[in-house]
């Protein structure tokens, strides 16, 4: 009787430890970005980009949710080994200069605990081995280089990954981020996708992530990583075309007509005050209501992205960096982006008469927008 009371003891408490393991592991499936995740990421692709200010931006709001200077000095010191010297240095120097900003204004920032020192007798190169093995689910040798694959097990995964400061699974974040901010490394940046999650960063983590870098570094960035993770997990990647705002300004909110757009629009005007154009960005599926210009034409000059222009009662025309379209006076029509691509054209007016004056009408309804591919 005592043999089975002890028996029972045991069953009931390893049920109880597989059923915690269970809620962990689910609880860890289920886990989303912090705030201060959400500062290394992009502190990481702004470090790529050499974007110093939008660091700074992002350094100083991670600082206010938890994120430690020692924390954030290691992330930035971690990528050198993946975008270079150049860009971690320069960043780290942004660093420097916010945490002298906010100590001389008083704010608070926590240093944070250094990474404690290697014990005596570490083996770099047989720790980053087995640390490489995991992150990548299994063990790589690049004979063609042999001298880079010690670099890789002995420095990159034996020295920084062993820096205790930054767990695993921050590194891959920061990694994965990082690399979306870099053009023609989607091999590694799909390697690292698979990596994060072998080192512990959930797959609702990865999944933020391209949110993050849409708001904090660009659409193109948010849409390499996006693409990555689709390809890691074997679906289609929507994505959407982007355009260089440091190529055609893309402006401030276009508020003053927002009600006769469906989406956002923004307007940049270039010398408009003396006779120069307007340039007009649409984000994506974004569209002006049907509408006419009495006693003027007006010219549109596609500059960057995808777009439409359709008049009352004919095929809607595609419209790419080149097209040019002059609009005849009194002719009712609608412009904007296509679905899957920001638009940017220059708009001007010609052939102006006396009287002239626009006359906004019905919305471009979701029924004739998505017949157009």
């Amino acid at each position: 009787m005592c043999n089975f009371a002890v028996m029972k003891k045991i069953f009931i408490l390893l049920a109880a430890m597989l059923l915690s393991a269970v809620n962990e592991t689910k609880a860890q499936g289920n886990m989303t970005l912090t705030k201060r995740h959400e500062a290394l990421a992009a502190m990481a692709a702004n470090a790529a980009q050499g974007d110093t200010e939008s660091l700074k931006r992002a350094a100083d709001e991670g600082f206010d949710n938890g994120l430690t200077i020692s924390e954030a000095k290691e992330a930035l010191s971690h990528l050198y080994a993946y975008t270079g010297f150049p860009r971690s240095l320069n960043a780290l120097g942004a660093l420097q200069q916010l945490t002298d900003q906010r100590e001389k204004s008083g704010k608070a920032t926590e240093a944070g605990r250094e990474a404690d020192p290697m014990p005596a007798g570490y083996d770099a190169l047989k720790q980053g081995t087995e640390v490489q093995t995991k992150l990548t689910g299994m063990p790589f040798n690049y004979e063609f280089a042999p001298q880079t694959d010690y670099y890789l097990k002995a420095h990159l995964f034996g020295d920084i990954f062993a820096r205790n400061n930054l767990s695993f699974a921050d590194r891959e974040i920061v990694t994965v981020c990082a690399i979306s901010a870099l053009e023609g490394c989607a091999p590694q940046l799909q390697a690292h996708v698979r990596g994060a999650m072998n080192m512990g960063v959930s797959e609702a983590q990865l999944r933020a992530l391209p949110d993050v870098l849409r708001t904090k570094a660009g659409e193109a960035e948010a849409n390499r990583l996006t693409a990555a993770i689709a390809a890691v997990f074997g679906e289609k990647a929507e994505t959407v075309q982007t355009v260089d705002f440091n190529v055609w300004p893309k402006g401030e909110l276009n508020t003053a007509y927002a009600k006769y757009f469906i989406g956002n629009s923004y307007l940049a005007p270039m010398d408009a005050e003396n006779g120069g154009p307007v340039n007009v960005t649409f984000e994506p599926r974004c569209r002006n209501n049907w509408h006419v210009h009495h006693k003027s034409v007006q010219v549109l000059i596609c500059v960057a992205g995808r777009g439409w222009y359709q008049e009352w009662g004919k095929e809607p025309v595609e419209m790419t960096p080149g097209t040019v379209i002059a609009i005849p006076a009194e002719a009712k029509h609608w412009h904007g982006a296509a679905r899957d691509s920001w638009f940017q054209h220059l708009t001007y007016m010609t052939k102006v008469e006396e009287g002239a004056s626009n006359e906004w009408l019905e919305p471009v309804g979701d029924d004739v927008y998505d017949k157009l591919k």
